[in-house]
């Protein structure tokens, strides 16, 4: 299995981190992304445009939600070809503060063969963590 990810100590509650992930517009822009279409509610479809591959629109279907915990996002080929899947989890730890992780997880028959090719997403991974953190810091 391939995969990036990142985990960041931020000092404010699920709750309120929660409320940041889970709308659009917030992370649309500044957080590594360009723009999100859609709803982020479960079973919802949406479409990301990321900085990491400006232009190209990512598919993707919300397939859990777990408020303020965990939410998933999935998109890829047909027939489970090749499947990411990306993980938001937020644990609660003392003083108020969450564990954030976010992982991107990529399988099936053809991940060997394109996973070379995609871009190092560690740069926005970082972005992304970064962004969200002093949002909910603030």
């Amino acid at each position: 299995m391939r995969f990036f990810e990142i985990r960041r100590t931020i000092a404010a509650s699920p709750e309120k981190i929660w409320a940041i992930l889970t709308d659009p517009a917030r992370i649309g822009q500044g957080f590594g992304l360009q723009k999100i279409e859609g709803q982020i509610a479960l079973g919802a479809r949406i479409k990301i445009w990321s900085e990491a591959a400006p232009g190209r629109a990512f598919a993707l279907r919300v397939t859990g939600l777990s408020a303020p915990r965990r939410m998933v996002w999935q998109g890829g080929m047909p027939l489970g070809l090749f499947t990411g899947t990306r993980v938001y989890s937020l644990v609660p730890l003392t003083n108020g503060q969450t564990e954030f992780t976010m992982r991107e997880d990529y399988t099936g028959l053809m991940a060997p063969m394109i996973f070379p090719k995609l871009p190092d997403l560690n740069p926005s991974f970082r972005t992304f963590a970064d962004a969200l953190q002093k949002a909910a810091e603030a």
